[in-house]
């Protein structure tokens, strides 16, 4: 039996938090809509602060400056995709390190793991584009 949307999204959330190493969070966005379709963490965050991580994740990805940037590679390289350059950012803090991957079938979606700031980060980029590539959500 083939999995709904939300159970998809749930499922990789989960995997990601367990598989994850170091990991103390994680959750899907959806850019389309702006939201964080689910999260798991180990602490208990404001509702305020996991929202802000969803408007992050859209800036991040499709921001103005962002599309801009795309639109100039695609222009030099004479491409017409609608497929975006950016599928992996990661971002350091002073504690803990982000890791914001694109789903390959669905551009929209967003995959996000929180770690300490020890994480191996190849480790960390192995684990979560494994669960990721295991998941087509759409």
């Amino acid at each position: 039996m083939q999995q709904g949307f939300s159970d998809q999204v749930a499922a990789m959330v989960k995997a990601i938090r367990t598989e994850a190493p170091d990991c103390v969070a994680s959750g899907v966005v959806d850019m389309s809509t702006g939201m964080l379709l689910a999260y798991e963490t180990v602490d208990a965050h404001p509702p305020e602060v996991l929202d802000l991580l969803a408007g992050a994740t859209l800036d991040l990805f499709q921001g103005r400056t962002v599309l801009m940037i795309e639109d100039v590679f695609k222009e030099r390289r004479g491409e017409n995709s609608d497929q975006h350059y950016f599928q992996e950012v990661l971002v350091n803090s002073d504690n803990i390190t982000h890791l914001f991957v694109r789903m390959t079938g669905q551009q929209d979606v967003v995959a996000v793991a929180v770690c300490r700031k020890a994480v191996n980060v190849g480790m960390l980029f192995a684990q979560v584009r494994r669960v990721v590539g295991q998941y087509a959500i759409v």
